[in-house]
């Protein structure tokens, strides 16, 4: 699965691989170019959907080297580590449709990290240390390994969740491992590919073993109920798990050997992470009438809710903690409103973030970490017309510099801004919308729109560099991004019941369609609506119920009959909570057949006007493909004109670029064919 020495290119994680070609990609791959092209040629469609050059960097605790995933070729994901002083690397390259993924330092020298099988599925847990990073060995392999914590006290026996035996199920061993302190310092077994045409019995019976000699203590398991995740301590110790019975998700802290039941309702509050003391939560609180939800301390022991950290006046909040490298206390963290925000506790961080912004104007400056001194810090900034861009700050030598460009490849002087706008709903409640107008448009010059509703739903758009948004800007087309109920940081505005309520979240949407038609910024006879997973059923419920709204709709990997949807999940319920979530939360098909044959546009399609274009992965993990293909029978049946672009070994939309580049290639031409102007009728002379 790993590349031989002689084969492994140390180009670092500054050099990439050669292009590499593919049947599906209709634009040839220059993968060797890393900059701009030249401002005389149109911008590629690979120029925006190219894998960041680097992400998900980790500044070690001595503050001495950077830990990072780089892409290597088309789409590969290797490990950099990458030393400051000297300015050079070392790079682990896989081989095969493998990445590596998720890393995190253990101490100053010794790593751990995902390794991905089809950019989908979880095959290893591995370690490796600096200077020998080209020698990694596994901790755990097949068996669905997730890092919880690394125990401050002794960072070198992480917490693992082994949520699965992937290793061979015939030998009926439960699916749920549970959580472990892992042994990495034991460097014994070899990494097996076993979906290797010789990979052979033998192989699974070894890595059961080397996996088994890497486990030093097991902690108990809940007791009933689908195990949905674990929660560590400040500390790094194993504290809180939820559990999900009949759909209904449970808080549990853990006691000695025991897992004790918390008296706190997951439906009325939101865990954000552990506090700095025992058996304390941070959530965000429980609803309010007429303001946002906050965020505060809970006592999980007793239920009680605490101090008020943050409570904005128009946002429920959304967003992440950020923690002291040592002692782990909490010292503030990021605020996903309209745009984003940081927010700190004490004043020697609100100091610190000054002087970043101030060294970076114009850009969003979020710290990602520092060294135990906090002398060295690692710096991401990025625009909505820039990329996140890495930088390093040693404020003790008064010194910054740039570590890496995630994609170089991209000119902001030739993207387009993105501006938030208010749109209100027919229940009179305000929301937040993002446009990008493409070069040049104007209300003397209306512009198409593609309107851009995102996945989920229970999560929400906000303001940054957007790839797909910035793509079909330079091709000529505005782009409308509406939040709606249900996306997060609106919770307050609307019934709890809106969360589940799809066709008010499908009106908003419509809303925030006719409010931009009226602005007069854009041409109201070309509207498309586009989207993927949840916003590829809001694109085709929109033709559904709006046929005169929209010239055409765009899908990919959509849900378009919920009844079946809870058929799929109710396959899998004795190892997945999706299922009882699903059926507690939206509704049992069975009672409330009126409901679902509503919400659910493949019912429907005798409804649609207008051409749709269908594109979907065919081993979709989320949503089956039989979907799509349904589907797609019933626009045939109904004479709905159509395209389709359905992938294999693909899952929840495209991983893989050339697929990628492919469709958005055809949805280029789609838009061009259904949006374009209508023709002047010619009159005699």
């Amino acid at each position: 699965m790993f590349l031989p020495k002689a084969l492994r290119s140390l180009v670092c994680a500054f050099l990439f691989a050669v292009a590499a070609q593919s049947p599906f990609a209709a634009e040839k791959l220059d993968l060797k170019r890393t900059t701009p092209v030249p401002a005389s040629e149109q911008i590629p469609v690979m120029d925006f959907f190219r894998p960041l050059l680097l992400q998900g960097p980790k500044l070690n605790s001595a503050g001495t080297h950077i830990a990072a995933i780089v892409t290597v070729g088309e789409d590969q994901h290797d490990l950099l580590v990458y030393e400051l002083k000297t300015k050079e690397g070392e790079v682990l390259s896989v081989r095969g449709d493998n990445d590596i993924s998720s890393v995190h330092w253990l101490n100053d020298r010794k790593l751990v990290f995902e390794l991905l099988e089809k950019k989908m599925y979880r095959v290893g847990l591995l370690a490796a240390d600096f200077g020998r990073i080209s020698h990694p060995y596994p901790l755990f392999q097949y068996y669905g390994s997730e890092l919880i914590a690394v125990p401050k006290n002794n960072r070198l026996q992480p917490l693992v969740w082994n949520r699965y035996d992937g290793l061979d199920s015939r030998l009926g061993v439960g699916y749920d491992l549970g959580v472990c302190s892992a042994d990495s310092e034991l460097n014994t077994g070899a990494v097996f590919d076993l979906a290797a045409a010789d990979s052979r019995r033998a192989n699974v019976v070894a890595a059961r073993s080397f996996n088994n000699q890497h486990i030093l203590h097991s902690y108990p398991q809940p007791k009933s109920g689908i195990v949905v995740g674990y929660l560590a301590d400040r500390d790094g110790q194993l504290a809180f798990s939820v559990t999900s019975i009949d759909g209904r998700p449970t808080l549990q802290r853990l006691a000695g050997t025991e897992w004790v039941k918390c008296p706190v309702d997951l439906d009325r509050v939101d865990v954000v992470g552990c506090g700095d003391q025992t058996n304390q939560l941070v959530v965000v609180g429980p609803r309010q009438e007429g303001k946002p939800r906050a965020l505060q301390l809970m006592d999980a022991a007793t239920g009680q809710l605490g101090a008020v950290l943050l409570q904005d006046q128009e946002y429920d909040f959304d967003g992440w903690l950020y923690r002291h490298p040592v002692t782990n206390e909490i010292l503030g963290g990021g605020f996903e409103r309209n745009g984003p925000r940081v927010f700190w506790f004490g004043e020697s961080y609100r100091k610190l973030q000054k002087l970043l912004d101030a060294r970076f104007p114009g850009y969003v400056v979020r710290i990602i970490g520092s060294d135990d001194a906090q002398n060295v810090f690692l710096v991401a900034t990025f625009s909505d017309r820039q990329p996140v861009v890495f930088h390093w700050v040693n404020l003790e030598k008064h010194a910054a510099g740039l570590f890496k460009q995630s994609a170089p490849w991209i000119d902001p002087a030739r993207m387009q801004p993105q501006s938030v706008i208010k749109f209100k709903t027919r229940d009179g409640r305000l929301l937040d919308a993002y446009l990008t107008l493409p070069a040049g448009a104007s209300k003397q010059n209306p512009p198409a729109l593609v309107v851009l509703p995102h996945g989920g739903p229970w999560v929400r758009d906000s303001w940054g560099f957007d790839g797909e948004a910035q793509f079909l800007a330079s091709r000529g087309y505005a782009v409308l991004k509406p939040n709606y109920r249900g996306s997060t940081g609106y919770g307050w505005m609307f019934p709890e019941d809106d969360r589940f309520d799809f066709l008010k979240m499908q009106e908003d949407v419509t809303d925030a369609t006719k409010a931009m038609i009226a602005s007069g910024l854009i041409d109201g006879s070309r509207v498309a609506i586009m989207g993927g997973s949840f916003g590829g059923y809001l694109a085709v419920s929109g033709v559904v119920n709006e046929p005169a709204l929209y010239r055409c709709a765009i899908s990919n990997a959509g849900v378009f009959d919920w009844t079946e949807l809870i058929h799929e999940k109710n396959d899998y319920r004795h190892d997945s909570s999706a299922y009882d979530w699903l059926l507690r939360r939206l509704g049992d098909p069975k009672k409330q057949q009126e409901k679902f044959e509503a919400i659910s546009p493949l019912r429907h399609v005798e409804q649609i006007r207008v051409p749709v274009f269908v594109a979907g992965g065919k081993d979709d993990p989320n949503v089956e493909i039989t979907q799509s293909k349904r589907l797609i029978s019933a626009l045939e049946k109904n004479h709905v004109p159509h395209e389709t672009f359905l992938v294999s070994e693909e899952g929840h939309g495209m991983h893989h670029l050339n697929p990628q580049v492919e469709l958005y290639t055809r949805i280029e031409a789609f838009l061009d064919k259904y949006l374009k102007p209508a023709t002047p009728v010619a009159t005699a002379p």
